[in-house]
């Protein structure tokens, strides 16, 4: 089927939010994982409140983590791998926030609105996502 010029603008207006919402997660957990390598007081005085220990080695690992999960993400090629990591890690990350009692809109939640962004922004920009993933209206 030949494309019309109003479905190549609907594409590649989807391709740009797509990049755009994968970029702001992309951006976040780069910063995320970064503050862990160094890592700052606030990161170790927030793992020991959640429970973890409040070690060097652990922010580190857990910014390792982060990093590799994200530029799995970022890369193309391996995007969707990334994506899958990226929300068990978030899962994680929201049963740590759920077992101390974390408010639940701004604290619990955080993992689902950012894997949200995450997922919808791969799902924008990859359209064999969108074939492997028909959503009808």
């Amino acid at each position: 089927m030949p494309t019309t010029p109003q479905h190549e603008t609907s594409s590649r207006a989807m391709t740009l939010a797509g990049r755009i919402m994968s970029g702001l997660v992309i951006v976040f957990l780069v910063f995320d994982g970064g503050i862990k390598l160094i890592p700052i007081a606030p990161v170790t005085e927030t793992m020991q409140a959640l429970g973890w220990p409040a070690s060097v080695e652990m922010a580190r690992g857990l910014g390792v983590v982060t990093l590799i999960c994200t530029l799995l993400y970022a890369t193309p090629r391996t995007s969707v791998l990334g994506a899958i990591l990226l929300t068990g890690y978030l899962g994680g990350a929201m049963a740590t926030h759920l077992r101390v009692g974390s408010p639940i809109f701004s604290h619990l939640l955080f993992g689902l609105y950012l894997g949200l962004l995450a997922w919808g922004g791969l799902y924008l920009r990859d359209a064999r996502l969108r074939t492997l993933i028909p959503i009808r209206l």
